[in-house]
């Protein structure tokens, strides 16, 4: 049995050596190299999406990370129908509620969007999130740290929308590529917002005021410097962003909202059903099991609000290389279908090792997997389902992913939680990598089903 030794920040003391450091700094310095690199290839509007998907994530990242200290310090004593909650049952339910209220406005605001414009949407979610991040910085009560995540969810419910955008102004043979770089300028602010936060949190014990008056942000300072950077990218927005298709061009939505749920139900064996579903299942393991990762980081590794930032950076970085330096070269060469599966297989493989490292380092090539794999499968999955509903409908699709994503990153934090405090320390990463294993097997024989990139838009 593994014993470890939680009594000081061991990813505090690896960040802090040489090594790690000289590592870090030379990973940064290839990241923006990479970047401005291959900015070139991009096209402007692409572009301008990306900017505001980048400084929307790191907004979120500013928050995300320190959110299970948050609840931990608002939660001593809380209990759901007479039953105490331990940390990780209560973290994963705080988590929840940011899920739930994503996944009912998510196919609202795709089907919005297909009718009055991805831009508009886009516009209010932003300001909507502005408001949610001001609330989680002044928040004094689990119930305020709740209302701050479902408001934040209504604003989430967008992803759809920014997918859609990409999929009106990109052409289908461009399109994974053009999704990967948008996650690649998400996953640049994911490596960011978690420093920021960090950062964020040093400077709230500070005096803001000179002289003999004080003013501390205190515990809000996250909240605060997070708002106002969602309010910067809304101006941004609001003044770069045009909308992709012209409305008159616009195809006329076809299905319902409620109609295109009864299909993917009544129909699962559907090209856009198993696309859904495969989604749904594979982001609901690899993303619910975060919360319970930053906790069993804290007990075995003595990790802080201040340390863990620095992971989520590592990740994010390893995120941009993959989608940018990886992604479209493989999809290129091996297709959609066969790079979602190899990228499944690592994601799970990733999950699995996380629950049973000892070690910094090896925790370290954990980790490493996840981002890798998450490149490999989600643009895929995402481009794939583009090409089978009808341009008219792309954005209710579209939100119908981040729903059924949604349901699963809803009951994956509750299930992880409940595992991790009354099961054992390392089952919420083994049923996470089962989940992630089902999904392996819903995608064989995608390739027969998806039209080819160069094929004509799916009808109803």
């Amino acid at each position: 049995m593994l014993a470890f030794d939680a009594s000081t920040d061991q990813l505090a003391d690896a960040i802090a050596s040489p090594t790690v450091l000289t590592v870090l700094a030379t990973l940064g310095v290839l990241l923006l190299v990479v970047v401005f690199r291959e900015l070139r290839q991009v096209q402007a509007n692409l572009l301008v999406l990306m900017a505001a998907a980048f400084l929307d994530m790191v907004g979120l990242f500013m928050v995300v990370p320190i959110l299970p200290f948050y609840v931990k310090k608002f939660g001593e004593g809380a209990s759901l129908f007479g039953m105490p909650l331990g940390e990780g049952a209560l973290t994963g339910l705080v988590v929840s509620s940011f899920t739930v209220a994503q996944l009912v406005s998510a196919p609202w605001w795709g089907r919005c969007s297909d009718r009055w414009g991805r831009r508009p949407v886009l516009l209010v979610a932003l300001v909507a999130s502005s408001a949610a991040f001001l609330l989680f910085g002044f928040a004094e009560s689990l119930l305020l740290l709740v209302a701050s995540r479902v408001v934040q969810g209504l604003g989430g419910g967008t992803t759809g929308v920014i997918q859609a955008y990409v999929g009106d102004a990109v052409e289908p043979a461009q399109r994974a590529r053009a999704l990967g770089w948008l996650s690649a300028a998400t996953n640049l602010g994911v490596a960011l917002g978690p420093v920021l936060g960090s950062l964020a949190v040093t400077l709230g014990e500070r005096d803001l005021l000179p002289g003999s008056g004080e003013l501390r942000l205190g515990h809000a300072a996250p909240g605060v410097a997070a708002a106002l950077l969602c309010l910067l990218n809304a101006v941004f927005a609001w003044i770069y962003l045009r909308e992709p298709v012209a409305a008159s061009a616009k195809p006329k939505p076809q299905v319902k909202v409620r109609e295109a749920i009864d299909l993917v139900l009544q129909q699962p064996r559907a090209p856009a059903s198993r696309l859904l579903l495969i989604y749904g299942i594979s982001i609901g393991a690899a993303q619910g099991v975060n919360p319970t990762m930053i906790l069993l980081l804290g007990e075995r590794f003595g990790a802080t609000e201040q340390s863990v930032g620095y992971l989520f950076m590592y990740i994010g970085a390893l995120s941009v290389f993959a989608r940018i330096l990886v992604l479209g070269r493989a999809v290129d060469r091996f297709g959609e279908p066969a790079l979602s599966t190899v990228g499944l297989v690592t994601l799970a493989a990733g999950i699995g090792l996380i629950g049973v490292v000892g070690s910094v380092p090896t925790l370290a090539i954990a980790v490493a997997m996840l981002p890798l794999g998450s490149a490999l499968t989600f643009p895929c999955l995402t481009s794939m389902l583009s090409r089978v509903v009808p341009p008219g409908d792309r954005g209710l699709y579209m939100g119908l992913q981040q729903t059924f994503g949604g349901v699963a990153r809803l009951l994956a934090p509750l299930a992880y939680g409940f595992a991790y405090d009354y099961v054992g320390r390392a089952a919420p990463f083994e049923l996470a990598a089962a989940f992630v294993g089902i999904s392996v097997l819903l995608g064989l024989g995608l390739a027969r089903v998806v039209p080819p990139k160069n094929a004509p838009a799916a009808k109803a």
